[in-house]
């Protein structure tokens, strides 16, 4: 294994929203020479005023900590998308490169689904790295362009020496039944169209690379049967 491949996956459920009962959750990347990457960060220590969906649960500092882990020790923080239950806790990773699509990014700073968590994404220029659709980070970490959840949303491809590749689609696909061909549009949602394109780019994805686990992104159900930290995938 060369020296920059990916080494584990950790899972971390952060939170939940208590009226579906789903989990909340970001994960952690180590790499065969020692670097950490957060992909998401969570919920917010203090939720903003009128926040009641989400309930906090041990954070991603907490969770982080329980394996020896300082935030000054992430190197870099994916940022699949700004909403509230996944980038919470940005500002917390100070000596961080944060990388996010530029879409994103750009769509964030104006967009009012964003503002309230503004102190937590919109970092220093100098420390983010807009990226521009389908990039491969580091040699077995690519990320997916999947807008449809939002403009830019990213879901991260990471290939391990044992399990092989898995697939974390995040928001583009939440839940294990809707990453199907045949989702049927009802016309409620106007990013039907954007969402039924990523899913099949990411099906599409998984038969061509024959990827044996997709993680979706608050599958409760999926959930409670993975393994989650300290127990990790490599």
């Amino acid at each position: 294994m060369s020296q920059n491949a990916m080494k584990r996956l950790y899972l971390m459920q952060v939170g939940s929203m208590p009226e579906y009962q789903i989990p909340i959750v970001c994960y952690l990347v180590q790499t065969g020479d020692g670097k950490n990457i957060l992909i998401d960060s969570g919920l917010p220590e203090i939720m903003p005023e009128g926040e009641s969906e989400f309930e906090n649960g041990q954070d991603v500092i907490e969770q982080l900590a329980s394996i020896g882990l300082k935030p000054d020790d992430i190197d870099t923080v994916i940022s699949t998308h700004y909403d509230i239950d996944h980038a919470g806790r940005h500002a917390a990773f100070t000596k961080a490169q944060y990388v996010v699509q530029r879409v994103h990014h750009l769509d964030a700073a104006s967009n009012p689904r964003f503002a309230a968590n503004r102190p937590q994404w919109d970092q220093p220029m100098e420390r983010i790295r807009l990226v521009d659709g389908d990039t491969e980070l580091l040699p077995g970490l690519e990320l997916i362009e999947t807008s449809g959840h939002v403009p830019g949303h990213q879901s991260v491809l990471v290939r391990l020496p044992k399990t092989g590749a898995i697939l974390l689609p995040i928001d583009a696909v939440p839940f294990g039944k809707g990453f199907t061909r045949d989702e049927q549009d009802d016309g409620s949602n106007p990013d039907a169209e954007a969402i039924r394109a990523s899913t099949i780019k990411l099906l599409d994805l998984v038969e061509r690379e024959h990827i044996g686990l997709v993680i979706f992104g608050h599958d409760k159900e999926q959930w409670e049967g993975l393994k989650k930290l300290p127990e990790y995938y490599e």
